[in-house]
């Protein structure tokens, strides 16, 4: 007799990636918890998925930047078998360093890098006890760069973000545990998350809906570090080949590229 599916968690799903995320696992016949600050859209992303695929759609808007509203999400769903847990939500910024707003770069520092590591220590925690589920942690090609001039803090959050991964998906394969953990380093996409960064990308984006179908697949896959295009991992193979400093200087030029100054 199989067993039934247990609950997917995933942050941030109101829209973007993170919605298709949710489309994705219900498909796949997963009861939802979704969290995003925008109750609203939630709802309608809710009813929508319960009609389309006959699926459980819980709701909790959720402020992921505030720890104590982490640990109230966390207690929603205590008596939930979570099976999946994505931390998707995240924003980005570009501008020089210096002339940056703080207040938004500290929110950054909270959502990208905060929220992440306690929604998954507290989720790996709970998956603990029972030694089975996924987390997915939604990072970006920025975190496997050594450095991103005009978008310091968002490159900073999102190394944060894949060197964590790693080196719990190392301690978890010490242990030979049954939880996986993995992160998802995409290079641009069409979100939301441009106009939220202030950001034109030189080079074409790909589509939420296929960044997210997949990062799943790759996900029951059980891959440590995703990268959905072959663009991205040629590019990346650049960090093993170029120093530090040159790779940096590179990076700096695209990034101008992408100020908005409209």
């Amino acid at each position: 007799m199989m067993k039934e599916l247990g609950y997917a968690v995933v942050t941030g799903a109101s829209a973007g990636i993170g919605m298709f995320l949710a489309e994705g696992l219900a498909q796949r016949g997963y009861p939802l918890v979704l969290v995003a600050r925008r109750e609203e859209r939630l709802k309608q992303l809710a009813e929508r998925l319960k009609q389309r695929y006959n699926v459980e759609c819980q709701v909790v808007a959720c402020d992921v930047s505030r720890i104590e509203e982490c640990q109230r999400l966390m207690s929603v769903i205590e008596t939930l078998e979570v099976d999946i847990f994505i931390n998707n939500a995240g924003f980005g910024d570009c501008s020089p360093f210096i002339k940056g707003d703080l207040q938004k770069e500290l929110d950054m520092v909270d959502v990208n890098v905060k929220a992440v590591h306690t929604l998954t220590k507290l989720i790996l925690q709970k998956m603990q006890k029972t030694d089975r589920g996924y987390i997915l942690n939604i990072a970006s090609s920025a975190g496997l760069i050594p450095a991103g001039p005009y978008m310091a803090t968002y490159y900073a959050t999102k190394a944060y973000v894949t060197s964590l991964t790693q080196g719990i998906a190392q301690e978890l394969r010490e242990a030979k545990s049954r939880i996986y953990i993995g992160c998802v380093c995409p290079g641009p996409v069409d979100t939301e998350f441009n106009a939220v960064a202030n950001v034109e990308f030189s080079l074409p984006g790909i589509s939420a809906e296929y960044c997210a179908q997949y990062s799943l697949k790759k996900m029951f896959q059980k891959k440590t570090v995703i990268i959905p295009t072959f663009t991205m991992k040629l590019a990346l193979f650049g960090v093993r080949l170029l120093p530090r400093k040159w790779y940096v200087a590179i990076t700096a030029r695209q990034q101008k590229k992408k100020l908005n100054r409209g």
